[in-house]
């Protein structure tokens, strides 16, 4: 759960682009030694600009570049270049060098599977990345949630946290967290994050909800349907999907959906969309361009609950999704349960955090997927990530007060206020069972305790839980 890392923990990172630059932030953030290698000029400038890292130009086929790294004293070798065979070679080097830990990002999923002729073992490589499959993994995911909202079970499953989006007729809506804690007060609940604006906050007792704000709410598993019944969130859950994009991620999507719920899939280039309508069985494939609003209406937009957009262009995918939402709001009967929603693929980091802002419900950032991926695993040995909340710069993690530190010292609610806005304690393991923290919870030396915080406050979470 909560360890202690080695001094000057070295990490050497191949690649600064999207998912490399993302991770390199993060890490600088959490006081890791970061060593990349990039060979485009341009991003090593911006790079130096921007993070605080030792940059070297190269690239993984020249072992000068290594020797120059001192890649022996290296903890773990991150491969995140844009080519699949550069990672995978990367790994081989780093494990000639003796790194104990090596990760590549792969796109190919002929590598690194079940099915593959190698296996993630063979290639040396202890966490092997597929960005596009975890793109699509969690928009199945969001898919499958009821109403769409995200609900993730953690902590055994006894925890869970439910994320809605507070409308103007939301029993929450105008209130303060205080306040509504008091009038709902059969079971313990806390909201542990806030996405408002362009903003993520880790709320205190006296924050205001307001309309268009998406919320995260923790709450006892046991009493999830009586929450949801007094907050007004429906279990219903989609059944209708429109799906623009044939490539990587949307026709996986399509792959993983087809069976459980009914899909049409929209695709711009008439080869592809053959060869789709030929091994997407269950999926209805239409060629046309899904940005053009009499494409949409002729595949029915305006009947289906959620609709996707997940081609390889970004204004693509937020222009078609705006555009889909506002004829799904339309409906020419003027039937409409308010719950119709849209799903964009980024890989923008700004646009994910503007997303709801301009009138997109979802916005996915397989980078961003990639990065969170990565850092759960280096970080194995610290704490324990529990959740990454998505569309949220927040994190859940869980781990262990040690004895006499500064969070055992007082009960929650008189918590050094420098930690206010930044960290939430949202449950403590105590005689076996999870229970949501309150005010008056005071965490006890060696407990287990769940933790919801800005993502870049882990540093301030170790020094909270440390003796």
């Amino acid at each position: 759960m909560f360890g202690k890392r080695a001094k000057n923990e070295k990490i050497l990172l191949f690649g600064i682009g999207g998912v490399g630059y993302y991770l390199a932030k993060r890490l600088q953030h959490e006081e890791y030694s970061v060593t990349a290698i990039e060979s485009n000029g341009e991003r090593l400038r911006y790079g130096d600009e921007t993070l605080d890292i030792r940059l070297i130009q190269g690239d993984v086929m020249d072992i000068d570049c290594w020797k120059e790294a001192d890649a022996g004293t290296m903890s773990c070798a991150i491969a995140v270049t844009d080519n699949d065979a550069v990672n995978m070679m990367a790994a081989q080097i780093a494990d000639k060098f003796d790194i104990p830990c090596k990760i590549a990002r792969v796109r190919s999923l002929q590598f690194g599977t079940q099915t593959s002729l190698l296996s993630a073992e063979d290639l040396k490589i202890d966490l092997l990345i597929h960005p596009e499959e975890l793109a699509a993994q969690e928009i199945v995911r969001l898919i499958k949630l009821r109403d769409g909202n995200d609900i993730i079970d953690i902590a055994q499953e006894q925890i869970q946290l439910l994320a809605m989006s507070v409308s103007h007729e939301s029993p929450l809506a105008n209130k303060i967290l205080i306040d509504i804690a008091k009038e709902f007060d059969s079971f313990a609940f806390r909201v542990v994050a806030v996405a408002r604006d362009i903003s993520t906050i880790i709320p205190s007792g006296n924050l205001e909800i307001l309309p268009h704000d998406q919320i995260f709410i923790m709450v006892g598993s046991a009493n999830l349907p009586g929450l949801m019944n007094a907050f007004g969130v429906s279990q219903g859950r989609r059944q209708r999907i429109m799906l623009l994009g044939g490539g990587l991620v949307g026709s996986r999507i399509a792959e993983l959906l087809q069976k459980s719920v009914e899909v049409k899939l929209i695709e711009s280039d008439e080869v592809r969309a053959g060869e789709l309508s030929e091994s997407l069985h269950h999926v209805e494939v239409l060629y046309g361009d899904g940005s053009n609003a009499e494409v949409l209406t002729m595949a029915g937009v305006r009947d289906v609950d959620t609709f996707i957009a997940a081609t390889g262009e970004n204004e693509t995918n937020i222009m078609s999704s705006l555009l889909a939402k506002n004829m799904m709001l339309r409906k020419q009967n003027g039937d409409r349960s308010g719950s119709e929603k849209t799903i964009a693929l980024v890989d923008k980091e700004d646009y994910q955090v503007l997303a709801a802002t301009i009138g997109l419900d979802i916005a996915v950032n397989q980078k961003i997927l990639a990065a969170n991926e990565i850092l759960k695993f280096i970080r194995r040995s610290e704490l324990i990530a529990v959740a990454h909340l998505h569309g949220f710069d927040a994190e859940v993690v869980e781990l262990v007060a040690a004895a006499r530190s500064p969070i055992t010292r007082k009960p929650l609610s008189q918590l050094d206020p420098v930690y206010q806005g930044t960290i939430l304690v949202g449950a403590v393991h105590r005689q076996g069972e999870w229970h949501i923290g309150v005010g008056d919870t005071h965490i006890r030396d060696n407990e287990r305790v769940i933790v919801v915080c800005l993502s870049m406050q882990l540093k301030a979470i170790k020094k909270l839980f440390s003796a």
